[in-house]
């Protein structure tokens, strides 16, 4: 018997105390008031921040870095585990077929948005930004670095970096690239099939581990309220409005363009395929949420794919393969609308024009070229892969960064809500989409194994529609 059902009835909690969207937004509450409570705090005396922003700055950062770490595992084993359950289904081929046009799909629609609004609202003709603050980036994307950076330098995927400070102390940081450990992952998948029966133990092993890490995920998930509230404060209190008395204009251009994929073509797309709106956006939330205050679609990527696997009713051995690779590859924020717009932005700063030829080459970059963001920062590296190819001054970069942290929100909300659909999408396409699952009322706790099944085996569902 669970601790609910023993507790005495006057005691328990009503149902929109405890559901977790419910603190998901009471979270973003505190948050916002926090954030003006810091923004008004002056200073400490040596000119750092105040301790009120140096908390709440700590506790966001630490709960992201929770989240990250904890992508790794779940990636590999999840991953493996979906090969491994693939293995009996004549389809796999076709499902990665699909997710990944429909990848396609999606980013045209999106891109030709961006374009459209990007001509309309004519963001580089309505600024007072300072052209002495362009600078170009340290880092930009290239299809030769994306090529390269497929083939993993390690086991994990990951890298380090040093960075040595005026007084000379030298700190190191980790990171990893999500998609070289996708291809570890699918390699040793893959391998673990062709062995046959001596792989039996790894896979009993690995899908052993799996169910331990998503119940390491569902106790950092259980803190998401706290997260929430602490990185939205922070980015009321260090970011406010200000910037945007400059880049207004190309502020309003990035939100309407997301806002048309995200309320229009999104629900379109899921009318289209004969499911609820309603239920999807519902089913959703809790990561797109997260998304936008967390900034993060990698510190999103262990909620992702549990709203699309619980709520949304996408097999469990499609979304661990489909929402990881979404997360790296499926970015219609930052690598279809953004840059789009973007581009635009700087071609009318700088007084260029752009030609036909090149909002059809902003398409293919846009279409094609996401994948190339993977592991590391989305938007940037985008934007530096579509000036270069354009013949844009890189500079043109550094004029965007006052607004980078508040148009990032929205992006990241949007590309997190993309990375759901698509799998739902082609799961409803094959047939294999749990419709019950997916139009089930929510239980508010998306990492609730004891409370809700997990959507039923592809195999399973596909002997239902044959």
């Amino acid at each position: 018997m669970s601790a609910s059902t023993s507790a005495p009835a006057g005691r328990r909690l009503p149902a929109w105390a405890t559901s977790f969207g419910t603190q998901i937004v009471i979270g973003l509450v505190a948050g916002v008031l926090i954030g003006l409570i810091a923004r008004s705090m002056p200073d400490a005396a040596d000119g750092n921040p105040n301790w009120l922003v140096g908390t709440i700055t700590t506790i966001g950062s630490s709960y992201v870095a929770l989240l990250t770490v904890a992508v790794i595992p779940l990636v590999f084993t999840a991953i493996v585990s979906s090969i491994a359950n693939l293995r009996q289904v004549a389809n796999a081929a076709r499902l990665a077929a699909q997710t990944l046009l429909w990848f396609a799909i999606t980013a045209l629609i999106a891109v030709v948005i961006g374009i459209v609004v990007g001509l309309l609202v004519q963001p580089g003709a309505n600024t007072t930004v300072d052209a002495a603050t362009a600078a170009a980036p340290k880092s930009s994307g290239s299809w030769w670095a994306f090529l390269t950076g497929l083939v993993p330098q390690n086991f994990l995927a990951l890298g380090a970096k040093t960075t040595v400070t005026d007084s000379g102390a030298a700190t190191t940081s980790l990171s990893f690239n999500v998609l070289q450990l996708l291809v570890i992952a699918i390699a040793i998948g893959i391998a673990a099939l062709k062995v046959g029966e001596k792989a039996k133990p790894f896979l009993d092993f690995n899908a052993a581990l799996l169910a331990i890490v998503q119940k390491v995920l569902w106790w950092i998930i259980r803190l998401a309220p706290i997260g929430t509230a602490a990185l939205i404060a922070k980015a009321v209190a260090t970011y406010g409005w200000d910037a945007l008395g400059q880049l207004g204009w190309f502020t309003v251009a990035v939100y309407v363009g997301l806002a048309l994929v995200f309320f229009v073509v999104y629900p379109i797309l899921i009318r289209v395929h004969g499911l609820s709106v309603r239920r999807f956006f519902s089913g959703v939330w809790p990561a797109t949420q997260l998304a936008f205050v967390s900034r993060s679609s990698i510190g999103t990527l262990p909620l992702t794919e549990r709203v699309t696997e619980r709520n949304l009713g996408v097999p469990r051995e499609y979304a661990s393969f489909a929402v990881p690779l979404g997360a790296t590859t499926k970015m219609d924020g930052c690598a279809a609308i953004y840059p789009a717009i973007a581009a635009i932005f700087v071609a009318q700063f700088y007084g260029l024009d752009l030609t036909l030829t090149d909002y059809l080459l902003i398409v293919v970059v846009a279409v094609i070229g996401s994948a190339a963001t993977a592991g590391t920062t989305g938007a940037t590296v985008m934007l530096t892969l579509t000036l270069s190819t354009l013949g844009l001054p890189l500079a043109g970069v550094g004029l965007l960064l006052a607004v980078e942290p508040i148009v990032d929100m929205g992006r990241t909300a949007v590309n997190v809500t993309g990375q759901a659909l698509v799998p739902t999408i082609v799961a409803k396409r094959e047939n294999i989409l749990d419709e019950d699952l997916y139009n089930a009322e929510r239980n508010g706790d998306p990492f609730a194994d004891e409370d809700v099944e997990p959507a039923a085996p592809v195999e399973a569902r596909e002997a239902v529609h044959a």
